[in-house]
Order: C-alpha cells, then structure tokens, then sequence
C-alpha cells in the first residue's frame, strides 16, 4: 500500500507516468519540467495560468524550482543500469524493467507490468535482452520443455510435430533441477578436491619451510666447519713452513764452513811462508826460522776436520723430508679427526634379512649365531642356508667407511653385497657369488683371505685381525679392507663398478674356544663363531663410522 502511494506521489499529473526530471510550483506539485512547460505554454494569452494538478490560479508565468529528491528515488539502482535492461514502453526516459515477457518480446516497468496481460501463454521472467533465444527457432514458439534424448531445449510443436515427436522430454524446471543436483555433486568434489589441495599444498609449505630452516642451519654449520679448516690449515702452514726453515738452517752448517774458511786462510797464509823460504837460498836463514815446526805439522788437524765433516753430514747434512712429511701428515690428521662434529643414525641390523639360527639383539645392533630356531616367519628377503644378515641401511653414493670389531672369534665374514643377493642355497654365501664382496677368517685355522664370484685371494702375512675397517667409494668403484692396527695396513682391493645400492653384511658362527664354553658343532662349516655387530654411527663428511663390539 505504500508503495503504491508512493507511486501516485511521484507521477506526473500531465503524462501519467512517474517523473524524471521534475519541478515544483509554487502550489507544491511535481510535473515533468517538459510537460508544465507544454501546459503553461498554451495558456498564454488567456488572462493567466493555473496548475495541471490542481488547477490553482496564477497570474503571472508562474516559476517553478526542480524537485532534488525525486529523481534520487526513481534514478535506476547501479545493478540495474549495469544489466542494460530498460522498459521497452517508456519512450520518454529510460526506466529500468522489472520483468520480461516472452510472448511480448517485451521488458516492463513496474508501472507497465500492472496493466500488462495476466493470461497463461504471457510468461513473464527476470529482466533480459535476449527474448529470442527464448524461443524455438523453427515454431517461434516459448521453450517450455527438455529433450533428453537430443538435450535440447524444445517448444510444445517440437513434441508433437517437430523433429523431438515421440522423445522422451521433460518440463524445463525439473530438468534445470535435475542439472542443478548433478552440478551441485560436482561442486561438493571440486570443494573437496579444493580442501585436499590445499592440505596438500600446506603440508608441502611446511616441508619446504621444514627443508629451508635444515638447509640455513646446515649451511651456516658447514661455513663454520670451513672456516675452522682453513685456520687450522693455515696455522699448520706456518708451523710446517717454520719447521722447513728450522731444519734448512740446520742442513746448511754455517758454522763449520765459517771455521773452514778461517782454517783455509791460516792454510793459505802458511803456504805463502813456506813457498818463501823454500825459495830463499841462504841456508842459515831457513834454517834458524822459528816457526818451521808449527808448519809441517798438519796431519792430525786434517783427520780431525775429515772426521768432524763426516759426522756433521750424516747427521745433519740433509734437510729432513720425511720428518717434514711427518709434521705435515699428522698435522693434517689431527684436524681431519676434528671434522667429527655430530652424531648420526646407528646402522641397524634388518631383521627381516637375518637368518633363523642367527640371534638379534633387541636393539638391532648385535647378531649371534644360535642353535635354537628363532621360528621367524620365511620371507624372500630371508637368509635360509648361511646364518647371515644384512644392514637396514644402504649406500649407492659417495665415499663410506666403517670398522668391524672381530676379535676373540674363530670363523666370521664381513662384507658388502646387492640387495638381489640369493638367499637360499650354497651360492648364497657373502663373496660366494658376483653380487657380494667379502672379507674372511676360516675355523680352525689363522687364515683370512677375500672372496668375490668365489674366487679366493689368500691375504699373506702372519696376521691376527682384531678389528676390520671396510671403506667403500660408490662412484670409484672400490671396496677396500684394512687391518686397524698401528700403522693400517691394507689387505685388499675390489674394484667394479657398482650397478645396485650396496648393503653391509654379516656371517656370524659360534665363538672359539678360548672365548668361550665349547659348543657343538653344527652342519655349517663355518660353526664356532660369535660376532657381535653392531653400532654406533657417526658421519665425516660422506665418510661413515660403525663401531663393532664383541
């Protein structure tokens, strides 16, 4: 009811419709600036002029103000001025349409719609300028129905006479809700896959962050590890240099060859005495020379010079390589060993690799050989014929080394092999095949020799190992063994070149007889041996150290 009010308010008493542009008399009144013009215009001449609205008498050419607040209320919303569609009957100003109707091909204004056709066929809907698409382009006729079949939308002559007769149709509301609930499956995925992306992409900004903050921490801590080297290097050069220059002064023997030259100048000048009398030839002169018998004596203080001379280069004469060298190499050992700065992951012992007559340890970090079945389950990873085992941890680059404390046992192997390694069978032996390379002690007797594709290299010397040191360059090649003993002393060399990631691996018998209570022996040949891997690692640039404790 207000609004209706308000309508009649704002229309023009002149052309009926509401006001654009209005202006107010001084009887209060709105009326199009155009149309009281118009009025007024044809009263001229009559005697005076009155009001359209309420026909108030006026003498003179009445003024009139413009009326600010009208056109405020009736100017288009922003929205609706943006959509562009305007009342197709108001030819006089543009006024926003509120419906349109699709049999009229028509847009309305509020005003127009109230007097405009309530029949059925007059389908009003939102305002729009695009009433053809509205319709089917064969029967100029309202869409009102889906085609299922073709998924078209079609007029009522498309389903009875047109090219849809006899397809299945359905009426544009229930297909439009059909099509909403599909697309609203649609949405509820994508928001999902939204929502999953986004975890994924936090997830992976935290790691990033996570990979940041590790990769600083580590950068700064290798810069200080650096710059620590380079002191310790430079002041190794200085004390190396000093030791150079020390034992240069040393080897150039100044003092002797300063008392040389004086010797060889009294030589010199008694030479020139003795040539002077020899060449004097009054007898009596030569003879009553007083210092003729210090003259001819020189053949102790000769001997004495020689003797002196020899010792002097045998002892000191040379500049000392080797004792330089010394300085220099352990100078550098010292700070190589300073380069162990954190403590890594211990290398475990992979169960699942472990045979059932070998024991592990709770913590992984020890094997025994047993008579018991430890009744694991039989996997293809398993070792069935050796009591052998593998490392959790693999290496397929850089340079690693670690030792392997043996001591007290009669029987062992350690090695490395690929993880393609036979489990089952006689072949399955560490260095019994070309997957594995292996380092061995043989029961009963003090034998060690290394193994690969079972072929046997003896290593000779007398040699009792106590602890083994196993360094392994991937990107080389090479599998080297040592014997940790003062000085290390290489006992051999594989090289190849590696197709696989390399495990550590273990064959552990019973231990001996001086080590422990007699044991009977088994059907292997290698029984009467204990091992006990396993430790501790700690990282020296790429190089890695795994203690063996027996």
């Amino acid at each position: 009811m207000a609004s209706a009010d308000l309508g009649a308010e704002l229309e023009c008493s002149v052309c009926l419709k509401i006001s654009t542009d209005p202006v107010t008399p001084k009887c209060g009144h709105n009326v199009c600036q155009d149309c009281i013009g118009g009025v007024l215009d044809t009263q001229e001449g009559s005697g005076g002029y009155s009001c359209p609205e309420c026909n108030q008498r006026f003498e003179k050419h009445p003024a009139h103000q413009e009326n600010l607040k009208v056109p405020n209320i009736v100017a288009p919303k922003p929205d609706q001025e943006e959509s562009g569609v305007l009342c197709t009957q108001c030819y006089h100003a543009p006024v926003p349409a509120v419906k349109s109707c699709l049999m009229c091909e028509a847009s309305l204004c509020d005003n127009h719609l109230r007097v405009h056709s309530k029949a059925p066929e007059h389908v009003l809907c939102d305002p729009t300028t695009s009433l053809e698409n509205r319709k089917c382009s064969v029967h100029k006729k309202i869409l009102e129905y889906y085609c299922t079949e073709d998924s078209a939308c079609i007029c009522v002559s498309c389903c009875l006479i047109g090219g849809h007769k006899g397809h299945q149709v359905e009426s544009l509301d229930e297909a439009s809700e059909k099509k909403k609930k599909k697309l609203r499956n649609v949405l509820q995925k994508l928001m999902t896959e939204r929502e999953e992306t986004e975890k994924i992409v936090q997830s992976l900004e935290a790691h990033r962050r996570k990979v940041e903050g590790e990769a600083a921490g580590e950068t700064e801590r290798v810069i200080a590890l650096f710059r620590d080297l380079r002191r310790r290097l430079e002041d190794l050069e200085k004390r190396v240099l000093s030791v150079i220059s020390r034992r240069e002064e040393q080897a150039l023997l100044s003092d002797l060859i300063l008392q040389l030259e004086v010797k060889k100048d009294e030589v010199s000048r008694k030479m020139r005495h003795i040539e002077e009398l020899c060449n004097m030839t009054d007898p009596l002169t030569v003879l009553q020379e007083s210092d003729t018998g210090d003259l001819c004596d020189t053949e102790d203080g000769d001997d004495e010079d020689r003797e002196r001379h020899d010792e002097l280069l045998h002892d000191g004469g040379d500049l000392d390589v080797a004792g330089i060298s010394h300085t220099l190499h352990t100078g550098i050992s010292d700070i190589m060993s300073g380069v162990i700065v954190q403590e890594g992951p211990d290398i475990l012992l992979d169960e699942n690799t472990a045979s059932n007559y070998l024991q592990i340890s709770d913590d992984r970090k020890s094997a025994s050989k047993s008579d018991i079945n430890q009744n694991r389950p039989e996997t293809p990873e398993r070792f069935q014929y050796y009591p052998q085992v593998l490392s959790s941890r693999s290496f397929s680059s850089e340079q690693h080394h670690w030792e392997v404390d043996v001591g007290g046992s009669d029987s062992w192997i350690v090695g490395m092999c690929y993880p393609s390694i036979e489990r089952r069978g006689g072949q399955s032996e560490i260095g019994d095949n070309k997957k594995s390379w292996g380092l061995q002690r043989r029961w009963g007797c003090n034998q060690y020799s290394v193994t690969h594709d079972r072929k046997e290299i003896r290593v000779p010397g007398n040699i009792s190992i106590n602890i083994v040191r196993i360094e392994l360059d991937y990107e080389a090649g090479r599998i080297s063994f040592y014997e940790l003993c003062d000085p290390i002393r290489l006992l051999h060399t594989f090289t190849t070149t590696f197709t696989e990631p390399l495990y550590a691996g273990l064959l552990a018998s019973k231990p001996s007889s001086s080590s422990s209570s007699s044991e009977p022996l088994t059907r292997n040949k290698h029984a009467g041996i204990q091992a006990s891997l396993a430790a501790r690692l700690f990282q020296c640039s790429h190089n890695v150290l795994l203690i063996v404790l027996s």
